[in-house]
Formats: structure tokens, sequence, C-alpha cells
């Protein structure tokens, strides 16, 4: 009984200290300047230990593909491939031989990279990043080797439902809209594309305007400063304005539709539920995502609960709203058995009007500010952390306040603002279905739910999916 007191008293305490250093918590002091080309850069001097941490950001993301899915995420591996001073193995050796890590990735919206090292190497990491993103010479052998890898991999992500119910929901979501996009593209897009089609793309895309990177770590600023000016100045403007094609309107759903992903051979049911979700920069974001961690954004959610613990439908079941910088999506995810598959989707739309007829109660309320608060410095710890915060900060138009003022806005969230956000933001209507499943066994079933498309996992003979 002691030992319980004494393990209940340490978790007590545990969770008194996240709180304290939510409350506490503020972004540390940074320095934040353009060059005349355009590029935004971030300086934020860390002195605990002698690493460096690099975060950049690009317009240059898959909303930018066209007709050509897969094409910003092959450009942003291919990044790697070599440039004007280094072969790809040269490249792979400089790096290997110092210990520092350097990866380039493409979203949905941009194209980015990361990087960590040493303090004492900082003058020749940043001059291989320097040559990555703005000398790449899209080798051909390695763009032959990357383009099968991808292929392969795009193949055997048939069998994981997982893996493609996302493409499937954005694009049922999304429709024609770019936000529709899939990153990594289908074969039949990516089987086309040539190292042409890379340095067309890059050529559009790579641009000091519209771009940011931010430093963090052990340096001065001022020889940071003078070190990056020298480096970045002579990256050259794009030669016309970049369209903002994730700015024109979103088509919204106008009622209940379906779309049935048929695998023959698939014994569980994974499915999302969604509708149009928030931008990124919405005000009231810091109050969703609390609301969202009662609903399915925790282990003890309603959600969780309702079809995990207490029915056994599912190993988990969960809900996000992925946000983006002109919009975004609402979803709720889980996978059960075929058998099961109407009673656990009746079950999480049950939760969902649950929380509209209901709301929730202080108790609750105050259990998922806390569980925030206390997962909230966490995430912004490290010089990694920092570094892609002031990235975010930059591409999705937001500033420190809303890190320094994070508990002041967790702590304004109550019961009528709640029951506002709720009405609001959490969709009760006009929902969106992906099943990924055995169509012969689950396809009455989606009928239940609304207008059904069924189109086959093996195969990509619908435009869009």
């Amino acid at each position: 009984m002691k030992q319980i007191k004494i393990f209940t008293l340490i978790i007590s305490l545990s969770i008194i200290a996240s709180i304290t250093n939510a409350q506490s918590f503020k972004v540390p002091p940074y320095e934040k300047f353009k060059l005349p080309n355009g590029l935004t850069i971030y300086l934020m001097e860390q002195h605990d230990v002698p690493v460096i941490n690099v975060s950049a950001v690009l317009p240059a993301g898959a909303i930018y593909d066209g007709d050509k899915a897969g094409l910003a995420s092959l450009t942003a591996t291919a990044l790697k491939h070599g440039t004007k001073n280094f072969s790809k193995a040269k490249l792979d050796e400089a790096l290997d031989f110092i210990g520092s890590s350097v990866n380039t990735y493409a979203s949905k919206e941009s194209s980015g990279l990361s990087a960590k090292f040493a303090s004492k190497d900082k003058e020749e990491v940043l001059a291989i990043i320097k040559d990555l993103l703005m000398e790449p010479v899209f080798d051909q052998s390695e763009f032959d080797k990357e383009k099968q890898r991808l292929l392969v991999s795009l193949e055997q992500q048939k069998e994981r439902p997982g893996s493609v119910i996302g493409s499937y929901f954005d694009k049922l979501l999304f429709g024609e809209h770019v936000y529709g996009n899939i990153i990594q593209g289908k074969i039949s897009t990516v089987n086309p594309l040539t190292t042409t089609d890379l340095k067309d793309f890059y050529k559009e895309n790579y641009r000091p305007d519209g771009s940011a990177i931010s430093i963090v770590g052990d340096f001065s600023t001022k020889e940071m400063k003078a070190m990056l000016t020298s480096l970045f100045s002579g990256w050259k403007k794009g030669t016309k304005a970049q369209s903002n094609l994730a700015s024109k309107s979103i088509t919204k759903p106008t009622g209940n539709n379906v779309l049935l992903v048929n695998k023959d051979d698939a014994k569980e049911t994974t499915f999302y539920i969604g509708a149009p979700g928030v931008s990124r920069n919405n005000t009231d974001y810091v109050s969703i995502e609390v609301i969202n961690t009662l609903f399915g954004g925790r282990f003890t959610s309603m959600l969780n609960d309702e079809l995990r613990v207490n029915s056994g439908l599912t190993y988990g079941a969960g809900s996000r709203f992925n946000a983006l910088k002109n919009g975004g999506s609402f979803l709720i995810s889980t996978f059960t058995a075929n058998k099961t598959t109407e009673p656990a989707i009746d079950k999480a739309l049950e939760v969902l009007k649950k929380l509209h007829s209901n709301g929730i109660d202080e108790q609750s309320l105050t259990s998922a500010k806390n569980y925030v608060k206390g997962q909230f410095p966490p995430r912004y710890e490290t010089s990694g952390q920092l570094a892609s915060l002031m990235t975010q900060m930059f591409w999705y138009n937001f500033d420190e306040s809303f890190i320094n003022n994070f508990e002041k806005n967790v702590d304004g969230l109550n019961l009528d603002k709640a029951k506002e956000i709720i009405a609001k933001y959490f969709p009760k209507d006009k929902l969106q279905f992906v099943l990924v499943g055995k169509s012969a066994e689950i396809k009455k079933i989606a009928e239940k739910y609304g207008k059904v498309t069924e189109v086959q996992i093996k195969e990509e003979t619908k435009k869009g999916f």
C-alpha cells in the first residue's frame, strides 16, 4: 500500500511539473533576417551542447506536381544524388566521416531539409547543404535506382491498407483541388518520370523567395549570419511569381460519400470517416486540439474507450485534424475485422453524435487541458525541434505568441467556448467514408452510409484514384 501511495505521489508530481513547464516555456531569443533574394533566415543560439541543427522549408511540395504525381517527392530525394562539387558517393562519405546527418523530403505543400552536426564541422556541412539546395545535378543512374525503389514500394504499399488509405481519403475529400495530390505518386505517374522532369520541377520551385532556413545550436550569431549571407546570396530568385495553387477554394461535399477500396484478400476493414478541417493558423487551433484530445487524440479518448475498451471492436481508434496552409481535414481512423465492420462504424458515429449532444463536462475538460499542457514542452526541448518550429512559423504564418501564450490559450477554453468549438469544427453530417477491405463482404454495409464508389486496390483505372 505504501509503495502504491509513493508511486501515485510521483505521478502527481510529474504532472504538476509538466504543467509548470508549460506555463513557463517561452521561445528562446532568436534573430530573423532576409537576404536580398528573398530567403528568410532564423538564427537561435543554444550552447548546451556543441551541436547545430538546420531546418529548411521550400515551396516545392506535391501541390505543384500537376499530372506527374510523385515528382516533388522524387525531386527532394534526388537532391542527395550528387551536386556540382560532390558525387553521391563522395557526399555520403563526407557526411559519414564527420558523423553528420542530412535528410531531404517532400510533403503536401512544401519540401524540406533537416541536418544535425557537430558545431566544429559547420563550415563543411553548411557548404554541403548549400550545394544540395543550389547545385544538384540529378544523376541519371542514381535516379533510375531511386525510381525503381519507389515503384517497388508503391506496389508493396497495396498490401498494407494503412499505407494507402490516407491518399484515397485526401482524393475523396479534396477532389481536383491540389490538396488531393498523392505525395509519393502512383505507379502509372511515377513510371514515365525522367531526370528532365526533375530538373524542370527544381528550376521552377526551388527558389529562395518563399523559402526559409533556421539554424539552432552552438554558434555565434554574428559569424553565422556572415557565413549564410556568403553561401546563399548567390541563389537566384524565381524568374516569375509562383502560383499559390492551394489558395483556390476547396469544394465542400454536399452529402455523405463512400469510397470502397476492394482488397480481395482482406480479413479486416480499415476505415476513415472525415470531413474538411481547418488551416494551421486558425485562431481556434489550440481549443480544437484540446477538445480533439478528449474525443480521439489520446489513449483514454472517447473513441478509444468505446471502440477498444468497452466494445472490443478494434485494437485502437483515434481522430485528428490535419492542418495545412489553406485548409485541412478532420478524420476518425481505425480498423476492425470484416464481420464487425458495421458495428465499428456505427459506434464511431455514435461517439461523434454524443460529442455534439452531450458535450463535455468540467472534469473531462480539465483533464484534457492538463494533458495538452503536459505534452507541450517536450515538443520543443531539443535544438532540432526548435529549428523545425521556426520553419513552421514561417510556413504557416504564425509567430512565437502561439508558443508563448499557449498555456494561457489552453486555460482560456471553458465549457461554453467548448460547445461552440464542437458545433463549428467537429462535423456531424456530410461525412466522407473510405473503407479498404473485401468488397464482397462489406459493400452492402458501405451502402448504408452514403453514395458508394468502388475501386480496386490493385488497379489504377479511375482518374484520381
